[in-house]
């Protein structure tokens, strides 16, 4: 608890029992009420991990891929009556250590969601960013900025907090269950005028931080440019897109008083 607001951490993970402990012992258990991991059906030891952790477990029988992973991830955080919720990716990429300062921003600042950024402060390559992926990511930011209106520092960054009423005001249902889930929920973020903060953030990359190859990282780039497309043609009413309809489908906001899980 957090200054009077339940604050849950979510991990969306795959295959990352090789870091989720390192990662959970970061995290700073005075501020966060329930840490909840969702498992994307991993073929190593994550689960038993997890489960040796004692940490709040939901378990994809089968792959269902990134998106539904998160769609999954947040639900469970809404049916624990959180009130502020952190993606925190469980494989170490980014530092727990920052989770005071997002959660504060949304406690106590003006946001509704807080951005981990990497571009800010300009330590993306010295962390070990692939200079392809760098340039990439500018490419992307720059072009996302004008089709969006919008001055983010980068759309790509795995580290967000949002608050309670934006996971229950967002048709996230709609979207993707691939990659390209993040930037939609950016896009309808951006669309229904949620207020955006950004803090700068360090981030590694090595062998066991997972990543997409670069084949997927195309389909990905894609994606972007299509949602922020279709953003720019939602809000000039060309034409319409369910992931922008404030009637499209939610995640379940009535809470649970008794929770599932570890």
């Amino acid at each position: 608890m957090f200054h009077g607001k339940r604050v849950i951490v979510v991990m969306p993970a795959y295959n990352a029992a090789q870091t989720i402990e390192k990662t959970f012992r970061e995290i700073p258990l005075d501020l966060v009420d329930e840490v909840v991991v969702t498992d994307d059906a991993s073929s190593d030891d994550t689960i038993s991990v997890a489960e040796r952790l004692g940490l709040h477990l939901r378990v994809h029988s089968t792959n269902l891929g990134y998106g539904a992973n998160q769609k999954t991830c947040y639900q469970a955080a809404l049916e624990l009556n959180g009130d502020v919720v952190v993606m925190l990716h469980p494989d170490y990429q980014y530092t727990p250590k920052l989770l005071p300062a997002m959660i504060s921003m949304l406690t106590d600042g003006p946001y509704d969601v807080v951005l981990g950024s990497r571009i800010l402060g300009g330590a993306a390559l010295k962390g070990g960013m692939p200079r392809y992926k760098y340039i990439a990511n500018r490419f992307l930011t720059a072009t996302q900025n004008l089709l969006c209106d919008a001055k983010l520092s980068e759309y790509h960054t795995g580290y967000r907090a949002f608050t309670r009423q934006v996971l229950e005001d967002l048709p996230l249902l709609e979207n993707s269950d691939d990659f390209v889930f993040d930037n939609q929920m950016l896009a309808q973020i951006l669309h229904r005028g949620f207020s955006i903060g950004e803090i700068s953030c360090p981030a590694a990359y090595f062998e066991e931080a997972s990543s997409i190859n670069f084949s997927r990282s195309v389909r990905y780039g894609l994606g972007v440019l299509a949602t922020s497309l279709q953003l720019f043609a939602h809000r000039r009413n060309w034409k319409s897109f369910p992931i922008f309809d404030p009637n499209g489908q939610k995640l379940e906001t009535s809470p649970r008083h008794t929770a599932e899980g570890s």
